[in-house]
């Protein structure tokens, strides 16, 4: 066997393979002889098949199989031992006409796309900006705004509001505006808030319990499929349907923001832990703050990156890039549309490069335990998104698991060295702190 490279340019690079007979000889007799062993024709008992009969109706196939494990192999420990950095992985280069009847030297040249080389240093010589979302008391009082809205006391007042739900019966008329026999019925509700018809939002506040309101069902529906889920009737039919309906109010629900006081501290921070107004307020101030230093620091890895990949320039074997996505791809992938995602795609690529380097040249490591504390957290994130907390031992059991399943113990991983990639260019970097209200960090005209 030889093996050799030829650079074509600093980004591009050819690795040629030459195999005898020696190479691969021993090991297509050893997959024959398996073959052999399981083999069951016609005419022979099981395991009987002669030898050249399995050659003359496997070889080939065979010979491919073991010549293409060989070559994997042998690439693989080539690029390895040589410590070659490639993108993507070796492709061969063109189609390499072969007579694997007769021929028993074979020579495969594979393509392969070579990392840029770069030096980067994470020191003071980098600037960033670090935008920091500024606690007012405006963004305090709406905050316990929606608070009191999530715990509030459901009541029935007298009169609808823009805000109240309506409980109503639903019939069908007639050109005559009658009630039509065997027509639709149905008991549903009706959100005054979620009503995109402002003009129908307008004749519904105000109505009171056993209220009549007679208006045409294309003001109450949007689409077909409302008008057939809402009312139980087919697609079809609701397609159709456009009829004048009556709305008999039956009742009127609305949530009561919760009063400031012990039982709501209670209810958000469990029994005992906030026992104040003020404290309530502090922590809800605490919170805000941690909630947007999360944005603050997903702001600042975005123009990190940015930065620096505009800093360093990095250039990629872009045609090569492209030529193994199209290879690669699950779905298959047109030209227009690689064309289009490619430079998103380049532009991940050469992130991953830079962070990588930080990575290694920083010494950067995440251990066992780090990555099973992630996971709990991001256990424990996921059920307070629905008001709930976890048990403890529950919480170790599914992270413990979470951790044995490959892609999403690699996002954990993932994500932990991002974060401490973030803290070394937070601590080692100049940061260009300023604070800038709400509605300015997150780009909402007033």
């Amino acid at each position: 066997m030889n093996i050799s490279k030829k650079e074509i340019d600093k980004l591009n690079a050819e690795v040629v393979i030459n195999l005898g007979p020696s190479d691969y000889e021993e090991k297509v007799n050893e997959a024959i002889k398996k073959v052999q062993r399981n083999a069951a024709l016609p005419g022979f008992r099981p395991g009987k098949v002669p030898s050249g009969l399995i050659k003359k109706q496997y070889g080939t196939s065979i010979l491919v199989e073991e010549l293409n494990k060989l070559l994997n192999d042998t690439l693989h420990n080539y690029i390895n031992d040589n410590k070659i950095e490639i993108l993507g992985n070796p492709l061969p280069k063109e189609e390499q006409p072969v007579d694997w009847a007769n021929q028993k030297d074979f020579t495969f040249t594979y393509q392969i796309g070579l990392a840029p080389q770069f030096d980067l240093k994470i020191d003071g010589s980098h600037s960033f900006n670090y935008k920091k979302v500024k606690v007012d008391e405006e963004l305090v009082e709406k905050y316990i705004k929606d608070v009191r809205r999530n715990y509030g006391k459901p009541v029935n007042p007298e009169a609808a509001g823009d805000k109240d739900v309506l409980f109503v019966d639903i019939v069908e008329l007639d050109a005559a505006g009658t009630i039509v026999p065997g027509g639709v019925f149905k008991s549903t509700s009706v959100g005054i808030d979620r009503l995109k018809n402002e003009a129908l939002k307008t004749k519904l506040v105000g109505l009171k319990k056993e209220d009549k309101l007679v208006i045409n069902v294309n003001e109450l529906y949007e689409t077909a499929l409302d008008k057939s889920v809402s009312l139980g009737i087919d697609k079809e039919a609701a397609e159709n349907f456009s009829a004048n309906i009556q709305l008999t109010v039956k009742n009127i629900a609305r949530l009561d923001d919760a009063d400031i006081n012990q039982e709501l501290f209670d209810k958000v921070y469990g029994e005992g832990k906030i026992t104040s107004e003020e404290e309530f307020r502090n922590k809800i101030r605490e919170e805000l703050g941690m909630m947007f230093n999360q944005d603050s620091d997903r702001d600042l890895r975005k123009e990190i990156e940015k930065t620096l990949i505009s800093k360093l320039n990095l250039q990629l074997p872009d045609e090569f890039l492209k030529r193994w996505l199209m290879a690669v791809n699950e779905k298959p992938l047109s030209k227009e549309q690689l064309e289009k995602e490619y430079p998103d795609y380049s532009e991940a690529m050469k992130w991953r490069l830079i962070e990588n380097k930080i990575i290694k040249e920083n010494n950067i490591a995440v251990n066992a335990d780090e990555a099973k504390d992630e996971a709990k957290a991001f256990i424990r994130s996921e059920y307070a998104r629905y008001g709930q907390t976890p048990q403890d031992e529950d919480v170790e059991k599914i992270a413990k698991d979470l951790l044995t399943k490959e892609k999403e113990a690699q996002k954990i991983f993932e994500n932990l060295y991002a974060k401490k990639v973030l803290d070394l260019i937070k601590t080692n970097c100049k940061l260009e702190s300023k604070e800038v209200s709400y509605n300015e960090f997150f780009g909402i005209s007033n």
